[in-house]
């Protein structure tokens, strides 16, 4: 068999190649080891869809026609893959449930499928490829896959939006759990889904197969972002991020029934009405203001709703309702206005030319230079260095 090594067919060779090790890489890494490995089944399974584009390419099934049913599709499981990783990640806690299997009956189908196929004559893989696949079930896997990846698509857009959200009332530092990459990773995802749109829309309406298709592409470049930054994913274990109520405690395990009394912010899409806010608790408010102003809390620079609610006494919900409403703002953006007022004092300090700036930023409770700068100009509109010498 000759293979012609022209750019494209070296450059998804390569990328094939780079899937399978960042796949393999990311199952034995030891920090988030459950979405770990639920990214690494995607990568495995983008790689083998992949795969087909390169025999394509290739010239391997003009070569060899019995390669085409080779069971390396299992598109079905993109989207549930990718759902799970993002479910799994910010919520430290999950685990995958037997109920939730359903999720992966088509891809388990197609697998199914192929496997059987595989094990065929090649008079019997023909027939199939005549009388049924070609007319029937290439555009039902093609479009089930764009239908899965798009639904799926959706969901984890909305669980990360919801999660940034309650991200912003439970932690003073976010830059490393943020998941910004995740977002621009979904966003990618979505670039995929609308040219497959396209080309259903061409194969479907007007027969045109492979000649605008460049889903294979786009999805070897979303693979090969993904194996670039999902190892460099920091350690998630203190997140414990659920939207909803998914199962009731008595059918949890023994682990899930011990954090279910613990305290989860649930994210509601419905707006409040007046009669639904509960009343400002200013004992709450008082002891809230003293833990910052007077023992200084911000200046812990991972400061967490769970550690303000330790030392003050107060219940966790409680304080999110207090701060919410006292303050007109998020947790997160509470600390940091502290944290931004004590760098401002510190500079209009007579022996402020003593320190530099990113010592000052840091005693005052930030932990890197770049998330300073980048809060200090949320809250002034000036850069650090452009407002002190404003100032002087």
């Amino acid at each position: 068999m000759q293979i012609p090594f022209t750019p494209l067919v070296v450059v998804l060779w390569a990328v094939v190649a780079q899937a399978l090790l960042a796949a393999g890489l990311l199952w034995v890494a030891p920090t988030n080891r459950l979405p770990n490995r639920f990214l690494a089944l995607l990568m495995l399974s983008i790689a083998l869809w992949l795969l087909d584009g390169f025999f394509r390419v290739a010239n391997v099934y003009g070569q060899n026609a019995d390669w085409y049913f080779a069971p390396i599709y299992y598109s079905f499981a993109f989207g549930p893959l990718l759902y799970f990783y993002v479910r799994s990640l910010i919520n430290h806690h999950f685990r995958f449930a037997p109920r939730q299997w359903w999720h992966f009956g088509p891809v388990l189908v197609q697998a199914g499928l192929y496997w059987w196929l595989r094990l065929q004559p090649y008079a019997t893989r023909l027939w199939f490829w005549q009388h049924v696949h070609r007319p029937v079930t290439y555009s039902l896997e093609f479009i089930g896959t764009w239908v899965s990846l798009t639904i799926y698509l959706l969901l984890s857009l909305q669980l990360l939006r919801h999660y940034r959200h309650w991200l912003a009332d439970n932690f003073s530092e976010v830059s490393r759990l943020r998941l910004q990459w995740l977002r621009v990773l979904l966003v990618a995802v979505g670039v995929v889904s609308v040219q497959w749109l396209v080309e259903v829309v061409l194969r479907e309406f007007f027969g045109l197969y492979y000649e605008y298709d460049y889903s294979t592409e786009l999805l070897g470049i979303v693979v090969f972002l993904v194996g670039i930054v999902g190892l460099r994913q920091a350690d998630m274990q203190a997140i414990r991020f659920e939207p909803e109520t998914l199962e009731p405690v008595e059918a949890a395990s023994p682990e899930q029934k011990q954090t279910a009394i613990e305290p989860v912010s649930v994210v509601s899409t419905t707006p409040p009405t007046e009669a639904m806010v509960p009343a400002l608790n200013e004992a709450a408010l008082v002891r809230i203001r003293q833990a910052l102003e007077e023992e200084k809390l911000y200046m812990n620079p991972t400061l967490t709703l769970a550690e303000l609610a330790a030392h003050t006494g107060l219940a966790p919900r409680l304080i999110s309702a207090t701060v919410n409403q006292g303050f007109g703002r998020s947790f997160n953006d509470v600390v940091n206005s502290y944290r931004v007022e004590e760098v401002k004092r510190r500079l209009a300090a007579p022996d402020a030319q003593r320190f530099t700036l990113l010592g000052i930023a840091l005693e005052s409770g930030f932990n890197s230079k770049t998330t300073f700068n980048r809060i200090f100009k949320q809250f002034t509109g000036l850069a650090p260095r452009e407002w002190n010498e404003a100032r002087a």
